[in-house]
């Protein structure tokens, strides 16, 4: 009896979608966050009888098969890339994306990673740095008597140093985006590294070529719609019960298959 494997596969399947929706709910506050949802695909078909087989001398054809699925797989998680609510924090190296767009990072073995993650800070040296210590791209130093720091929509840092009445330009911070969002690899503390899949970072100018505008004094907040994944966690936890009902209706008969004297 087939039933017993493919509710098996339904049951794992519901499993792996329960792991999702936790991992949503346990980052709806982070900074950034982008929420996945699992993708589920059909396994293969075992063919009894086929389509268009001959049924009769006459020359009358099966009009549809005999095909019995095995189950259902899990073939990935993807990320949703809609833009999460912009708060205020009035911090002024807090920087949101408004749009499309990632920073730029330079990790400590020298790799270099993406995130939508501004809650930034300086470093001893005066360098602007993610609250991991990773050295935010391009690289600048903050004088150490700027009094304060203004960074424009288009991506220009900006210092006031001492009395001086005109800023400093420190630089210009570049955003880059990739061809397909959902084919980055997401690697912990808010970071994302390039893959074959999502294709080379394209470095674009803040507002410009479809890059996002920066928000200084602003977090993105998580994209994480907390009412769905509820909705999401319970059409899960049925689908998995009713999964476990086909696997004890089909041990049922078997049981009652070998009781038959």
């Amino acid at each position: 009896m087939k039933a017993l494997g493919t509710a098996a596969t339904g049951m794992l399947a519901q499993q792996t979608q329960v792991d999702v929706i936790a991992h949503n709910i346990a980052n709806a506050n982070t900074t950034g966050f982008k929420a996945g949802r699992a993708a589920f695909q059909d396994l293969i078909y075992q063919t009894d009888r086929r389509e268009g087989a001959l049924t009769g001398e006459d020359g009358a054809a099966r009009p549809v098969a005999v095909d019995i699925g095995l189950g259902v797989q899990a073939t990935g998680i993807i990320r949703t890339a809609t833009q999460g609510g912009l708060m205020a924090t009035d911090n002024q190296l807090d920087l949101a994306i408004d749009g499309r767009g990632y920073f730029s990072v330079t990790r400590p073995d020298g790799s270099t990673a993406y995130t939508r993650d501004g809650a930034f800070n300086l470093s001893a040296q005066g360098e602007i740095v993610t609250l991991n210590g990773d050295l935010v791209e391009p690289a600048m130093v903050v004088p150490e008597n700027a009094t304060r720091i203004e960074i424009s929509p288009d991506g220009q840092v900006m210092a006031y140093v001492g009395s001086e009445v005109a800023p400093q330009v420190l630089g210009k911070l570049e955003l880059v985006t990739f061809i397909n969002d959902a084919g980055l690899k997401s690697v912990g503390d808010n970071m994302f590294l390039e893959t074959s899949a999502s294709g080379t970072a394209i470095p674009v100018e803040a507002g410009v070529n479809g890059g996002g505008l920066l928000r200084q004094g602003y977090l993105e907040r998580s994209n994480v719609d907390v009412i769905k994944q509820i909705t999401d966690l319970i059409t899960a936890q049925r689908a998995y019960e009713m999964n476990s009902k086909a696997m004890t209706t089909a041990d049922q008969m078997l049981q009652t298959a070998n009781q038959i004297r």
